[in-house]
């Protein structure tokens, strides 16, 4: 889904897209530090078991597996840390209101 030019999409979970009606989508930054950046440029992501959670008004992923990058020394985080999403206010507000 990398349609705007220049940009490239590093990972996709299709079996959520099989194993559930997904009925809208959103885009959203996420929170990394150097050395997990390197390692998912490399595509060592694996978004299985993944899911998001909001939390005083913000939204983090949860489960999402970024693999230490094999270069990386003490700067590595832990691999299944959470890591929080960057969206607008309103939208994880609408988000949070249509689960509850």
């Amino acid at each position: 889904m990398a349609d705007k030019k220049g940009t490239k999409q590093i990972a996709e979970n299709r079996a959520a897209r099989h194993e559930y009606f997904v009925l809208d989508s959103y885009e959203a930054g996420i929170e990394l530090f150097g050395t997990e950046v390197k390692s998912l440029r490399n595509g060592n992501v694996n978004l299985k078991d993944s899911w998001c959670d909001i939390k005083d008004g913000e939204i983090f992923v949860k489960q999402m597996h970024i693999s230490p990058y094999e270069k990386g020394n003490i700067f590595n985080r832990d691999p299944m840390r959470d890591r929080r999403l960057l969206m607008h206010k309103n939208e994880i507000l609408r988000l949070y209101a249509d689960i509850k």
